[in-house]
């Protein structure tokens, strides 16, 4: 089975994350909050799939990313084995435009969210609330 090489972005407002729910149709990580982003495409690199996702997904221009993710990922779900998932997670502060649902089949809905909120949420992850808190309070 292929690897999913996987890049996402936290766009940070003030003390909240922008998040979307993954539609419950999706065949990966159906149902759940997770962070705008999506599969790096051969010949690409991170940064460039990273822009891109985040133009095509909430139509935004990344003005700022880090040249390092603040974390990295690696793990699987029940279609997909332990280790086939490789994330990397950006922190971007500032972007044009305001980010909108630009991939209604792929997200039913976006979010500006607080810790305090994501603590309510089911997250695509279990380890994304310590990484937000991270991104967060860092």
């Amino acid at each position: 089975m292929a690897l999913h090489h996987v890049v996402t972005g936290a766009l940070v407002r003030g003390d909240r994350l922008l998040l979307c729910h993954r539609s419950p149709s999706r065949r990966w990580y159906p149902n759940v909050w997770d962070l705008p982003g999506g599969h790096v495409d051969s010949g690409e690199s991170e940064l460039e799939a990273l822009r891109r996702e985040l133009r095509e997904e909430v139509g935004v221009e990344a003005a700022h990313i880090d040249n390092e993710p603040c974390a990295r990922i690696r793990g699987g779900s029940d279609d997909l084995p332990e280790g086939r998932l490789q994330q990397g997670i950006w922190i971007v502060r500032a972007w044009s435009g305001e980010p909108v649902n630009l991939e209604p089949l792929e997200h039913d809905e976006i979010c500006w969210a607080s810790l305090d909120d994501m603590r309510g949420l089911t997250l695509g992850h279990a380890y994304y609330l310590g990484v937000f808190e991270q991104i967060l309070r860092g």
